[in-house]
């Protein structure tokens, strides 16, 4: 078997990424061959498949009413992507063709491209673009579910893209142009990571059985580390305002003298609130092994979203290293942390909840010894890479006749999650 997977950055730029290596790990490892097909950057891994990449594109910063007009134009329909993948198609005939985030850079007009010639399309949901043209069903900061029944002239209305007409007026654009030539309804099967995705996805624009929940994996073979507690929270993402930084931050104010809180992150927020909430201490970007120490002893992970978070990794890694997690009740978290088991739920932008949340779990270190064990249980039961890539490679298999890939894995991924 053949898998070529597109997504517009080939280095870790965030889940979206990690989750598209660790497939690629998985295939390569199971003997099938994978095409690589993205946008050329110097911050990329190294590929066989370089020279077939689309030039670099960024959207900011284009002077002049002809480049603003050309990179407008890109952004709802890349006549080089759709060339370059049409010809990376015709030269290595992959069976499936699995795109993860190609908006803008490489644009869904390459998922006809593919099916042009005869080629099952997979594409998974990291984020709500199909049904949101801003993607993360956020209007000035709140939820919004206006767009989901196909409306999508609400981005203009409401001026959803950062309050301008323009960039709005764009999306909109953009929007209708993939529904007209049917993009997202060519593809054979979409992946959804939690079943919260699915349901925004089905409730008008696709029919349920086109759309498969498998949620994202972590990988949990090995036995898990021994976990240190130094008795601190941890928050670890971007610094912006949906991720609920800002609420977390003024509800640490009140405990800080009691709770010792590090931020682990950059963001456009970041020097505003490092001077507002000079308490709190930034430890800055971290990756790799300094990141995975400092999750390792952490006393718990505070995530406080104020956004339809869809399946979050850091809420996977905090687990799968035994931490409890203190979390928002929104979108596809409560499918992964279970209030009052593996950690703690509160309404977001709640700061006396996420407070009190908080205080209970730092003065009780048996509770979080005992939450931060049924996380790590609950992530090897249900979580689990090898799950994850068992339901993938699945469902690889069921659009192919005939199979061409043996299938080396058998645990079912489905369970059930709770309701919206």
């Amino acid at each position: 078997m053949k898998v070529l997977q597109a997504n517009k950055f080939f280095f870790r730029n965030g889940g979206s990424e990690a989750v598209m290596f660790q497939e690629k790990a998985f295939l390569l490892k199971t003997g099938i061959e994978v095409i690589d097909f993205s946008m050329r950057d110097p911050r990329n891994s190294p590929s066989d498949y370089s020279d077939d990449f689309v030039s670099y594109q960024s959207y900011e910063g284009a002077t002049g009413a002809g480049a603003r007009i050309r990179s407008a134009l890109k952004l709802i329909h890349s006549p080089e992507a759709v060339r370059n993948i049409g010809r990376l198609i015709d030269r290595t005939r992959p069976d499936i063709v699995h795109a993860h985030n190609i908006y803008h850079q490489l644009t869904p007009s390459i998922i006809g491209a593919a099916k042009r010639r005869g080629i099952p399309v997979v594409l998974t949901l990291h984020d709500y673009k199909p049904v949101c043209p801003v993607y993360t069903r956020l209007r000035q900061g709140q939820v919004c579910s206006d767009c989901l029944g196909g409306r999508f002239s609400n981005v203009v209305r409401h001026r959803c893209a950062d309050g301008s007409l323009g960039k709005s007026a764009l999306l909109y654009a953009e929007a209708w142009f993939q529904r007209l030539i049917g993009s997202y309804e060519q593809v054979d099967r979409l992946i959804a990571p939690s079943a919260f995705m699915h349901r925004s996805v089905t409730a008008h624009r696709f029919a349920p059985s086109q759309v498969e929940v498998i949620h994202n994996g972590i990988d949990c073979d090995a036995p898990p580390e021994a976990s240190e507690d130094d008795g601190y929270a941890l928050y670890l993402g971007r610094l912006s305002h949906e991720k609920g930084i800002e609420t977390l931050l003024a509800s640490h104010a009140g405990i800080a003298d009691e709770v010792d809180l590090a931020i682990a992150g950059t963001g456009p927020l970041e020097e505003d609130i490092r001077a507002r909430y000079p308490k709190a201490r930034f430890l800055g970007h971290l990756t790799g092994d300094a990141l995975r120490e400092t999750i390792r002893r952490a006393s718990l992970i505070v995530v406080p979203s104020e956004w339809l978070e869809n399946c979050p990794m850091s809420v996977l890694e905090a687990m799968a290293l035994g931490k409890p997690v203190v979390a928002s009740d929104i979108g596809g978290i409560p499918e992964l942390v279970l209030d009052g088991e593996t950690g703690l739920l509160f309404q977001p932008g709640d700061r006396v909840a996420l407070r009190d949340a908080l205080t209970r779990l730092m003065r009780d270190p048996d509770l979080r010894h005992r939450q931060g064990l049924a996380a790590r249980r609950r992530v090897e039961e249900h979580f689990s890479l090898k799950r994850h890539n068992s339901a993938l490679l699945r469902l690889y298999q069921g659009l192919l006749k005939p199979v061409h890939a043996p299938d080396l894995l058998h645990a079912s991924p489905q369970f059930s999650t709770p309701g919206e």
